[in-house]
């Protein structure tokens, strides 16, 4: 057994449990981008609708974006490796279960159980994570490495995809997840203790958590239709201004129950709201580029599936290195200039992709906005998370990891929604004036891009008033998980 200032990381234990964890980010945000370049092959098998089809995608970020508050919550309740195996198994049946899918309803349902699934293991894995790497080098070499791999698999889904979707075929994409899933759930019970449920005094806050999980999905429903019905229609004005009272309603209600769901006390952590913002601007422009240049890799330089993934490799590799590079920095710097730094960066190198041209070329025009952003969004979203997890009890890890990842498929969910209405809007009417197809596509394009540039140089604004950490956070000393003890198999 390890003393309680001997370095847990540094045991044979403590590199599985991470590696288990980093295993678990990256299955579930992988998920989030490796069906997006096998659509094209699934509308053709399955003579799919266009407004169908990108259920596919969207009924994953609904459940995914919309039940994560609740399972942060429930992870912090009922005991963190309880959910994790629960999140678990749905993501893997509910996989297999989409690889299967003969029709549309099976396959967007399968999809929206998926993200019920990932909506409760990625906050049980981060708040383990919070909670059992104590020591502040050890935290910070832990979060650096889930920060990089978080940023890493929304690159290597598309790479994944292209992979899957031209080798063993598209059904691929959702098999893969199976395997894993089996693996994860064997390893589980070895490395991970079986934290005590935590006395709830006076019941579940079921009403706020009603408020809450409707005000998020109408949100993000609303948000993913925008660009199909328009902002001005009334179906969207009226599904936002329902999502926004609702949520209006669930802030209220935290304030005067005994049990709330999202404690609002949280917010008094200093920069803990700051962070939050910051993830969500800047998943607002960042996870859009991938989108875009995805777009425009196939339909205006012409690149197969297979293609289009391995071109998103060095992408992959760099903000993995990058996020590396970050940790070393803001140990001793301090994570707000990384933050703000990293933020500056990765918006100037997709303002650098928006200037592509129609007859471009993806080593002379794509490539290198691409890994400068690599470089800034690594070494941001490493140093966020951090930042983001600095001074919070252990016994609110769960909310904590929740409220960051809400923040970030909201902002996803947000950027995308906007951006595409833009890049639309600027299509047309480059269609309309008498311009080629092409052009008129790359031009929306480029407009979409670069505003997704300018936005993440607004995250760099938000990150001033970040947390200043340097790895170490408060809640060292509110252990709920302690790592050195003796695993229980119990349930």
């Amino acid at each position: 057994m390890s003393s309680p200032t001997e370095s847990f990381l540094a045991t044979r234990r403590g590199k599985l449990m991470l590696a288990l964890l980093c295993l678990v980010a990256f299955l579930d945000f992988v998920d989030g981008s490796i069906v997006n370049v096998a659509l094209p092959t699934i509308q053709r098998e399955l003579g799919l609708s266009m407004s169908t089809l990108q259920w596919i995608t969207s009924g994953y970020l609904l459940t995914y974006g919309g039940l994560m508050l609740l399972g942060g919550r429930l992870a912090d309740l009922l005991g963190r490796r309880r959910i994790l195996v629960v999140g678990t198994m749905i993501v893997g049946i509910a996989a297999a279960v989409g690889g299967l899918a003969d029709t549309s309803a099976i396959l967007i349902g399968a999809r929206a159980v998926q993200g019920v699934g990932a909506a409760l293991m990625l906050p049980a894995a981060l708040s383990i994570l919070t909670t059992s790497f104590r020591e502040g080098s050890d935290r910070t070499t832990a979060l650096s490495v889930w920060g990089g791999t978080a940023g890493l698999a929304s690159a290597a889904g598309v790479f994944l995809g292209g992979v899957l979707t031209e080798g063993p075929g598209w059904r691929w994409v959702f098999y893969v997840n199976t395997p894993v899933c089996v693996l994860v759930l064997a390893v589980i019970p070895m490395l991970v203790p079986n934290d005590r449920r935590n006395e709830i005094r006076g019941g579940f806050d079921v009403f706020g958590t009603a408020l809450a999980t409707g005000g998020l999905m109408l949100l993000v429903y609303g948000l993913v239709k925008a660009p199909e019905h328009g902002w001005g229609d009334v179906h969207i004005i009226v599904t936002l201004g329902v999502s926004v009272a609702l949520l209006v309603a669930f802030v209220v209600n935290e304030k005067r129950t005994d049990n709330p769901l999202v404690p609002l006390s949280i917010f008094r952590i200093k920069g803990l709201a700051a962070t939050n913002v910051t993830h969500l601007i800047l998943a607002a422009g960042m996870l859009s580029m991938f989108f875009f240049v995805t777009l425009y890799m196939q339909s205006v330089l012409g690149y197969s599936e297979f293609e289009t993934g391995n071109a998103y490799l060095p992408v992959s590799l760099t903000i993995g290195i990058a996020a590396g590079i970050g940790a070393k920095i803001f140990a001793k710097t301090g994570t707000r200039a990384v933050i703000v730094g990293g933020a500056l960066i990765a918006g100037l190198g997709i303002i650098w992709v928006s200037r592509m041209p129609t007859d471009g070329s993806y080593i002379t025009d794509v490539l290198p906005g691409m890994l400068v952003m690599s470089v800034g969004a690594g070494a941001a979203l490493v140093a966020n998370t951090t930042a983001a997890n600095a001074g919070v009890p252990g016994e609110q890890a769960g909310l904590a990891a929740a409220l960051l990842n809400t923040g970030q498929q909201l902002g996803g969910a947000l950027g995308l929604a906007v951006l595409t209405a833009i890049a639309t809007s600027h299509t047309n009417a480059r269609l309309a004036g008498g311009a080629m197809p092409a052009d008129a596509m790359t031009a929306g394009f480029q407009r979409a891009l670069l505003l997704g540039g300018i936005v993440c140089v607004l995250a760099a604004v938000a990150g001033l008033r970040a947390a200043n950490s340097h790895g170490e956070t408060a809640s060292d000393a509110t252990e709920t998980i302690a790592p050195h003890t003796p695993v229980t198999n119990a349930g």
